[in-house]
């Protein structure tokens, strides 16, 4: 493991307790430096919205961002279960998990993934989510890095929780709401920049993520000026 990176990682993860920072973004770091650091093949975020209802709101790629999709429109798999439990769901096999997820370890296997651990974004008594790391190969996980990722997630839910405030409960999901807002908008931008440019949707990201970080701009608020044309965006090609 590159431990200049994991170090950097955590500081980068760190910062963002005190700064005012683009959560859409600081959660696709988290997945991207999952797959770069922790030997998954992809990674996925869940979050849960105002009403408790489990959303996608970041993965590496575009493939993971549909699986974890289905698993939420089939209410069934690891993910979901680390959340409600609030503990991990470590499966080295999926094909071993048929009788117990049988839509989402069908569709794990036919996208190319054969083992997962789902680990629970929490503090205290609270989750908030779930960080998902897939894995092409069914095998048993290293035992080094599986804290490691545990350890990430819950910087990151640190970050999540840092801005709440004791005398009002409902800031927490009025943040994670404006960013379920915002992914939603990014999603529309990487569809529409994926058709004028005839790229796929994992290039438009890269894209529009390059071009908000290289104008000091939020990712949300590019998204929803690219979806309106309300300004020039000069460069922003894949």
């Amino acid at each position: 493991m590159n431990q200049q990176l994991l170090a950097k990682t955590f500081v980068e993860l760190a910062d963002n307790l005190v700064a005012d920072f683009d959560l859409i973004d600081f959660l696709r770091l988290l997945t991207d430096r999952c797959v770069g650091m922790l030997g998954a093949s992809a990674a996925g975020v869940l979050l849960a919205d105002r009403d408790g209802e489990l959303r996608v709101m970041a993965a590496s790629d575009e493939q993971v961002r549909l699986l974890e999709l289905f698993q939420l429109q089939n209410d069934e798999g690891p993910c979901l279960e680390a959340f409600r439990t609030g503990t991990q769901v470590i499966v080295p096999d999926l094909t071993r998990e048929i009788d117990r997820w049988p839509r989402f370890a069908t569709a794990a296997h036919r996208g190319g993934f054969g083992a997962v651990q789902a680990l629970p974004m929490r503090l205290r008594e609270e989750t908030v989510g779930a960080l998902n790391l897939f894995h092409a190969a069914p095998g048993p996980f290293d035992p080094v890095d599986a804290p490691i990722a545990q350890a990430l997630a819950d910087v990151a839910t640190i970050s999540l929780l840092q801005q709440r405030s004791s005398a009002r409960s409902t800031v927490l999901n009025e943040q994670l709401q404006t960013a379920l807002n915002g992914r939603v908008l990014v999603e529309q931008a990487k569809g529409k920049l994926a058709e004028r440019q005839g790229i796929d949707m994992e290039q438009a990201f890269t894209a529009l993520r390059s071009y908000a970080r290289s104008h000091n701009r939020r990712l949300s608020d590019l998204a929803r000026a690219f979806i309106d044309d309300s300004e020039p965006l000069l460069g922003l090609v894949a």
